[in-house]
């Protein structure tokens, strides 16, 4: 297929997606990867607990994560290329909206080269951006990513949470909710607005739809406050006046953070919360971050007779800032033993010097906790990691990359120019 007749068909691709179903959305998939000799390609998605991979046609069986040369691309993010049952090649894809993963696509055909390789990792690209524009308004991908029924309490919480990872070149946020289904008044929020992340957790109080409906309007308090460029003083006392007007029995603890992408630096306001922690180079800093408690959300600082006090602290690259609700280190076992903030923390520090991505080692502390509980968790379990990764400092140089490492061909082939 000549350049002129495979960016015909990209076009053809992107037009007939925008107008499909997320039905029809395989149909036109398949259409594209046949006529540019990629073969036949399945969507498989990730469920809510990222433990399955759920083919997006309804009936197929599922992939387990940890198990299965699909799982494997979806958790280092990086293809898989592995000989094909009936001859040829299977490559597998993973499917990633910046920093969110959302799932994985395999692709079927009888031989690989430089070109195909290219053209998949495209579809691959494009595939994740088309379903991240339909799955806002799709039932059909989010009864995808169920294995089970959910709790109204649940569902509405989840309807105002934000993807599990968002983020750029400079900074990293990532976060998990469990339990899936059956959730109480815990809920997270992270949120790009120009060079600034700002990123928060809150544990309403109960575990019924009072506790869910606190939570919610704590969020939208948040959300209202920012776009109207609040301050972060000025935003919890906008959550602390909607709480206290119309849920005035209601209450939530949190953590709100806004850090500064170019320098480094995050100021927060810590509402009746366990503190954020500090991991630096593999190693906790014990109560780096640790300041006098403030009321808790809907208990208004006024009414205590102080100022909610906010504060700050300079990272250094590659530092990695935590917010837990308390489900996390006081979940107990059957001896009764709890987590622990030691054993959370050694995790954490464990899988990153292993090499894992921040969503990963999340993704892997939550369900060492679930085992913990034997998969049942009797308080909700919240976590958000933000890593500040400025660029290099290094000064431009002919021989070198621009992140700053030696570059093998010279100045020539790095500037494109030879």
């Amino acid at each position: 297929m000549s350049v002129e007749s495979g960016e015909r068909a990209l076009e053809e691709l992107v037009g007939a997606a925008q107008l499909a179903s997320p039905a029809e959305l395989p149909v036109v998939l398949n259409r594209y990867t046949e006529a540019m000799g990629l073969g036949r390609a399945a969507i498989y998605l990730v469920d809510i607990q990222q433990r399955v991979l759920v083919q997006f046609v309804d009936g197929e069986p599922e992939l387990e994560l940890d198990a299965s040369p699909a799982g494997w691309a979806y958790r280092t993010g990086s293809l898989r290329v592995e000989g094909g049952r009936s001859g040829g090649v299977n490559v597998w894809l993973p499917l990633a909206d910046g920093a969110e993963r959302l799932g994985v696509v395999e692709l079927n055909m009888s031989t690989l080269d430089g070109l195909k390789l290219r053209r998949c990792r495209t579809t691959a690209l494009l595939l994740a951006l088309i379903i991240t524009s339909k799955r806002s308004y799709s039932d059909t991908i989010a009864q995808r990513m169920r294995t089970r029924p959910m709790h109204l309490p649940t569902e509405m919480v989840r309807a105002f949470l934000p993807p599990r990872s968002i983020g750029t070149g400079r900074v990293v946020s990532t976060a998990v909710l469990q339990p899936a289904y059956e959730l109480g008044g815990d809920a997270f929020d992270h949120v790009l607005t120009e060079d600034v992340l700002h990123a928060t957790i809150l544990d309403g109080m109960g575990h019924d739809l009072a506790s869910g409906l606190a939570t919610s309007v704590a969020m939208a308090g948040c959300r209202n406050a920012r776009r109207s460029g609040a301050d972060l003083n000025e935003l919890a006392g906008t959550v602390d006046e909607a709480l206290a007007k119309w849920l005035p029995e209601q209450f939530c603890t949190g953590v709100l953070t806004q850090l500064r992408m170019p320098t480094g630096v995050p100021r927060w306001c810590n509402c009746g919360h366990p503190p954020p922690l500090l991991i630096r180079r593999h190693r906790l800093l014990h109560k780096a971050l640790e300041r006098p408690p403030e009321p808790p959300l809907g208990l208004p600082a006024s009414l205590a007779g102080t100022a909610r006090q906010v504060h700050d602290v300079s990272l250094e690259p590659g530092d990695r800032i935590l917010l837990y609700s308390d489900g996390v280190v006081e979940s107990r076992d059957e001896a009764g033993e709890e987590f622990g903030l030691e054993r959370f923390t050694d995790y954490i520090i464990r899988s990153t010097a292993a090499g894992q991505s921040a969503p990963e080692v999340l993704r892997l502390l939550i369900h060492a906790i679930r085992e913990h509980r034997h998969d049942t968790l009797s308080n909700d379990a919240t976590i958000l990691m933000f890593e500040w990764q400025p660029p290099d400092p290094l000064p431009h140089h002919p021989w070198l990359s621009p992140r700053g490492r030696p570059c093998r061909t010279g100045p020539r082939n790095w500037r494109g120019v030879g």
